[in-house]
């Protein structure tokens, strides 16, 4: 069945506002390594794959750490997550569960951004 031409088709990318962007950009480039896609003053782009974009951007209206950093967690996907793991804890990431299989299967850790934003 076709898709109506107004439906969602896809997630272009996800943005986390914060009056911290030079420490933020140094954990997402640096730390987990993704791909800058575009730098420009209060807004930086990270792109996850073609079309896709995880995004940090400088806003008045934030300050400080997550107030509710329960409320929404990025999940992201590796080949080795125990590897990965290994290498963040190398440079500091804050570990709130540590690499361990699910129920279902899957292999899930959870860890903060600087901002305290939680990720898998």
């Amino acid at each position: 069945m076709q898709e109506p031409p107004d439906a969602i088709q896809d997630i272009a990318g996800v943005v986390f506002w914060t009056d911290n962007l030079e420490e933020m950009v140094r954990f997402y480039q640096d730390v987990l390594g993704l791909r800058l896609h575009s730098h420009h003053g209060d807004f930086v782009a990270f792109e996850l794959k073609p079309g896709v974009r995880l995004n940090l951007g400088r806003h008045s209206q934030v300050h400080g750490k997550a107030q509710d950093p329960y409320r929404v967690m990025l999940h992201l996907k590796v080949g080795d997550l125990v590897a990965f793991c290994a290498r963040l804890k190398e440079q500091g990431t804050v570990f709130l569960r540590e690499p361990a299989r699910e129920t279902w299967g899957g292999w899930v850790a959870t860890f903060q951004d600087p901002d305290g934003n939680i990720l898998q």
